[in-house]
């Protein structure tokens, strides 16, 4: 008797019949909820022998998926029936004249497999578009060219997770997918360690930061407005600007530059004002270069912390001796926000803690 043979005999798992649709082929119910869990994420070998009497569905530990993936990455997807068989090859959203990926905007930084994984983002931006959306097909779309393009290089690495992310928020605002946040945080940005602590896959401090400061701003948009979650990726910006040396000032303050640009002309919620203006005011403090701490005044600014910002900048007007050539310049920064009006700012109860961050690393409200 045969292995194949014995096995046939002995009683399966699980056993049942399913048809294709258009759509493609879906696990039974009754199977998903025996066999996956909710959260955890499931990667396949799929294999057509040469008889095509059949498919092989594998599963895969996430070692077999990283060196399965390098085999496979050069070979480049093949594209779908439907893509090939119908005329123009262009989906409804298509031809209504409906909205389009912008490449320039995901592929900000080009990368080795890029050529690769535009197709298959293309496709996945079409199943997004569909009415209803199909976000299994999509998504799965966007897990595949996830996985199957990483290399052993992580500069390439970073840059494919962050044209990926560009992607999805793009997704996010074109077709009102804010659940995409969470999904973009904690699969993209970061994966989580045994005891829970998020861990960053972008290795580079750069593409983290920008992949971070992006996700703010979409989630404070007007018609988005995830304050909780603006909340969440703000509290990792700032602790990727902690990561660098004190000898590294002009890093930070660029860091700092950046994530105020993202923030000044959105309402924010009392915790990001808290998150950031204890920050700032712990740099204020601890720097020693006068043009430093000016800029560090005019980061307050803009951002309406006027009452603060004056404050320092009356202290640093104390302290400067009457012979410095900045003394003039902190008079004329003082005049303007003695004349410059105080503004209140939104409100929000949401604690960092339900989000996985310790709240002792936040520092309580105070009379500012």
């Amino acid at each position: 008797m045969t292995e194949e043979e014995k096995s046939s005999d002995e009683e399966p798992f699980f056993e049942d019949v399913v048809k294709k649709t258009k759509t493609g082929i879906t696990f039974p119910k009754a199977f998903r909820e025996e066999f996956f869990e909710e959260d955890e994420d499931v990667y396949f070998r799929f294999l057509v022998p040469k008889e095509q009497d059949k498919i092989i569905l594998e599963i895969l530990s996430e070692e077999r998926v990283k060196i399965l993936s390098e085999k496979l990455k050069k070979s480049a997807p093949s594209p779908s029936r439907s893509s090939t068989k119908k005329k123009g090859g262009k989906s409804k959203a298509q031809k209504k004249g409906g909205p389009v990926p912008l490449w320039s905007e995901y592929f900000i930084y080009e990368f080795e497999n890029q050529e690769k994984v535009q197709p298959i983002l293309e496709s996945a931006f079409y199943k997004f578009a569909e009415t209803p959306p199909n976000l299994e097909d999509a998504m799965g779309r966007v897990k595949y060219a996830l996985i199957s393009f990483l290399t052993s290089t992580k500069t390439e690495n970073a840059k494919l997770y962050f044209a990926i992310e560009k992607f999805l928020l793009d997704v996010i605002e074109k077709f009102d997918q804010p659940n995409l946040l969470d999904w973009i945080f904690e699969k993209i940005i970061h994966q989580k360690d045994e005891e829970d602590n998020y861990i960053s896959n972008i290795e580079s401090k750069f593409l983290y930061e920008q992949a971070l400061l992006s996700l703010v701003e979409v989630s404070l948009k007007p018609e988005i407005k995830r304050y909780e979650k603006a909340e969440l990726y703000i509290f990792y910006v700032l602790k990727n600007i902690d990561s660098y040396a004190k000898s590294e000032m002009y890093n930070i303050m660029n860091s700092f530059k950046m994530l105020v640009k993202a923030v000044k002309w959105v309402e924010r919620s009392a915790k990001i004002d808290i998150l950031l203006k204890e920050k700032l005011m712990e740099y204020a403090e601890g720097v020693e270069d006068i043009n430093y701490k000016i800029q560090i005044i005019e980061f307050l600014e803009d951002l309406k912390y006027i009452e603060l910002a004056y404050d320092l900048a009356k202290k640093i007007q104390r302290n400067l001796p009457p012979e410095s050539i900045k003394l003039e310049e902190v008079r004329k920064l003082v005049r303007r926000l003695h004349k410059t009006p105080i503004e209140s700012k939104a409100t929000s109860s949401v604690s960092l803690e339900d989000y996985g961050v310790d709240e002792d690393e936040v520092d309580e409200e105070n009379d500012e």
